[in-house]
């Protein structure tokens, strides 16, 4: 209680001496670790595995401080998901949501493509000749497997740490999924985007069909991709907002989705994160339970030490890497 009362007293007296001072008309909040600089940091520093990450389909690297790189790791298969793929993911990302000195997460593909999606050689046997005595059992297992599968990318949008995807070359089936349920979607001119259930005489049912009219909001625009499974390219995805930057190849794609990562990892991951629980709770809630939630959750999360450090590197116009956030 008592370092809660100093340390809004030290908030208020920064603020109030900001405030009131002569020189409040130059206050500026500079982000300096953007662009080319930014780039240089992040792929400047040499790539180490991950510490207890270690996969068959996936490989984790720290390519930071604070940040980790998660590619899809079968590119002499295009980067197919087969069996160990879809649990592999689980794990990866259940470890990096309680990974207390990991920020931010930059997912992106090995080889020529991002995923070819669905391995359906390596699956068939689940899926073509499912297990059960009847119609009901069998129901049951592929129900399990269907719930499982999700799981595979709802631990990506659970995870209080933003995730990037860095798409380049074809992001089919499988892939969609995946990337909605990312935070952030960068891609390369090369990239394209299929939603191409229908072709392999299935719904998407791991995803897409939920997420994807929420991050383009066009409805008619989500029925065409869904009913024709025909591709979408770069430019189209940046137009509809399913990405937010286009890059001119697969290197410089991943160099600004680590540039991004490293200045999200730079602020405050108590602010970080909470906007992110906030961001996916007002998706699917009205404005007025989106604000009770949100003033729930700040009646505490104002109290973090994190919010005077970075009330006072920015009136000292200190940049906010500079500060050293505790782990959270």
């Amino acid at each position: 209680m008592a370092a809660g009362i100093v340390a809004s007293r030290r908030l208020r007296d920064l603020l109030t001496r900001r405030l009131t001072g002569s020189n409040y008309a130059g206050l500026s909040i500079s982000l300096r670790l953007t662009g080319s600089s930014a780039q240089e940091e992040a792929s400047g520093v040499a790539l180490g595995e991950a510490p207890d990450h270690s996969y068959e389909s996936l490989r984790v690297t720290s390519a930071q401080k604070h940040v980790l790189h998660v590619q899809l790791n079968r590119p002499n298969k295009r980067n197919a998901m087969n069996k160990v793929f879809w649990r592999e993911m689980v794990e990866c990302f259940n470890k990096i949501s309680r990974d207390a000195d990991c920020r931010a997460v930059v997912i992106s593909g090995a080889g020529k493509m991002f995923t070819a999606g669905i391995d359906l050689m390596d699956m068939a046997s689940d899926i073509l000749q499912p297990k059960g005595d009847d119609v009901a059992r069998i129901s049951w297992y592929l129900r399990d497997i269907i719930t499982r599968y999700q799981e595979t990318f709802n631990v990506i949008e659970r995870c209080p740490k933003p995730v990037i995807a860095a798409v380049h070359g074809g992001c089919i089936g499988g892939g969609v999924d995946l990337v909605t349920a990312c935070d952030i979607r960068y891609c390369a001119q090369d990239a394209f985007f299929q939603v191409k259930e229908v072709d392999v005489g299935l719904a998407a049912d791991v995803g897409t069909l939920q997420r994807l009219p929420k991050v383009i909001r066009n409805q008619s625009l989500v029925n065409e991709l869904a009913f024709t499974a025909r591709k979408m390219l770069a430019d189209e995805a940046l137009g509809s907002g399913l990405v937010s930057r286009v890059f001119p190849d697969k290197e410089v794609t991943l160099d600004a989705a680590l540039a991004l990562a490293a200045e999200i990892s730079s602020k405050s991951p108590v602010a970080v994160q909470s906007t992110k629980v906030n961001l996916l709770y007002s998706r699917d809630h009205s404005v007025a339970e989106s604000l009770n939630y949100v003033a729930s959750w700040n009646m505490s999360m104002l109290q973090t030490q994190d919010l005077v450090k970075s009330v006072q590197a920015t009136t000292e116009n200190k940049e906010l890497k500079t500060v050293t956030f505790s782990k959270l």
